[in-house]
């Protein structure tokens, strides 16, 4: 069978959420917060993990506007993208993450967790929910 492992990406300055799929696609989980101090540390963890998963696809939130323009996140996501296929020549898809983090937050707070003191957790939470909208636009193909 076909390993269709997927990473995704909650791209942050300071930390970059990571969730990846099961091998058939379907079900995405929590892998592990980055906490970085440059693009050039992320880079390089995550070419890490590429090595380790080899994902078929690495899909990355992209926070656009409520009106559908890019955000000025976005041409920071844009640099990075473009840093990350130099190393990785897979798919890099782009995927609306919004309210994420707003929908990871309130699972954490669901969970008796207190998201403001775990932002760790809200950034891999909201990477799961990045890659879960994903997968379910998809499918296992």
């Amino acid at each position: 069978m076909e390993d269709k492992t997927v990473l995704a990406i909650d791209y942050g300055t300071r930390r970059v959420g990571i969730a990846k799929s099961d091998p058939m696609g379907i079900l995405a989980s929590p892998l592990v917060t980055l906490e970085v101090k440059s693009d050039r540390d992320a880079l390089d963890a995550i070419n890490s993990l590429v090595q380790e998963y080899n994902p078929r696809t690495i899909v990355i939130g992209y926070p656009l506007l409520r009106s559908g323009d890019k955000s000025a996140k976005c041409l920071e996501i844009d640099r990075f993208i473009e840093q990350l296929s130099r190393a990785y020549d897979g798919p890099i898809v782009k995927i609306d993450e919004a309210d994420t983090s707003n929908e990871a937050t309130s699972i954490l707070r669901a969970q008796g967790r207190r998201p403001s003191r775990d932002k760790v957790r809200v950034d891999r939470v909201a990477a799961v929910l990045i890659l879960q909208r994903y997968l379910d636009e998809h499918g296992a193909r």
